[in-house]
């Protein structure tokens, strides 16, 4: 299993990929990346970082920019650089003072089914 710290794979910040993106590991995005879907266990958008794609990953933390959904399975961490366009689903979002974030979020253990009927649900117990 992969450190939380070692990187496997690098857009560099001059550099840019587009289309479906696989990476086993961790990856870390100065550059930009553009396509249909990301998928990766641990990904970093550094500061000059941009990406514009649906992103399905375990842990996610963000300096740059994402256009594009984000669903984590552990994990979001926005740091006070990001800027997000999109819908976050996750276990635990961290938002830090100066993030630029429009979506809707929707954070809780078991996101398989919707948080806003188990919500309805429980307040209505009792009544």
């Amino acid at each position: 299993m992969a450190k939380l710290d070692s990187t496997n794979s690098v857009i560099g910040e001059k550099s840019y990929f587009e289309g479906r993106f696989q990476v086993k590991g961790l990856l870390h995005i100065d550059g930009k990346f553009e396509g249909e879907a990301l998928e990766v266990e641990q990904l970093t958008v550094g500061p000059k970082g941009k990406v514009r794609t649906n992103i399905y990953a375990n842990v996610v933390t963000v300096e740059g920019l994402i256009i594009g959904d984000i669903e984590a399975k552990i994990r979001v961490f926005l740091k006070p650089t990001s800027k997000v366009l999109g819908n976050i689903k996750t276990k635990e979002l961290i938002i830090q003072g100066g993030v630029v974030l429009e979506g809707n979020c929707m954070i809780g253990s078991n996101l398989k089914k919707s948080p806003k009927n188990m919500l309805v649900q429980l307040f209505n117990e009792g009544s």
